[in-house]
């Protein structure tokens, strides 16, 4: 990892106690302030990545941010899995386990389309409820999940356990 990509990853900040009691909030706000950090981690997750991609997806909301950067940085199309109630139109619903909950997520009809080759782009992988989730959806339309690309990968909360065979790359693991 080079100088600078480990200077942009030591801008997350950590907040104990967010959302709720005993959860340990991973905040990459600093990093998205700082514009040099915020291109040294867009770069890497652009090699993350790698290629035969046909479009990236992004679990809202920071992964809009990284996926968004990243998209354009790549010429890539960017699929948008959103929380409920923000669609008109939904090609796809999912219920899924949080660290500390449920939550639900949806794709938006049109997003993406059969046989294309889908990376899906976060900020933290923690339980994998969310990118498996996101995975599940993606499969239901038709996509193939290529890989999974994170900023930070919480390795005692083992959530690559529950993508199976899709590969993970997460730029720093905690």
């Amino acid at each position: 990892m080079s100088r600078e990509l480990e200077r942009a990853l030591d801008l997350v900040t950590e907040i104990r106690d967010f959302p709720e009691p005993g959860v340990l909030f991973r905040d990459l706000t600093p990093l998205f302030g700082d514009a040099d950090a915020f291109r040294h981690v867009i770069d890497a997750l652009g090699e993350a990545v790698g290629e035969g991609v046909d479009r990236l997806a992004a679990v809202e909301a920071r992964g809009f941010v990284l996926a968004a950067a990243l998209g354009y940085a790549r010429g890539l199309g960017v699929a948008l899995v959103r929380k409920p109630g923000k669609l008109p139109n939904v090609a796809g619903r999912v219920d899924y386990e949080l660290e500390y909950g449920t939550a639900t997520l949806e794709l938006p009809m049109g997003s993406v389309n059969k046989g294309e080759r889908v990376a899906i782009v976060d900020d933290v992988l923690a339980t994998g409820g969310t990118v498996a989730a996101t995975a599940e959806l993606l499969a239901s339309a038709g996509a193939e999940v290529t890989g999974v690309t994170v900023v930070l990968e919480l390795t005692e909360l083992d959530g690559r356990s529950r993508l199976g065979s899709v590969p993970v790359h997460a730029l720093r693991k905690v």
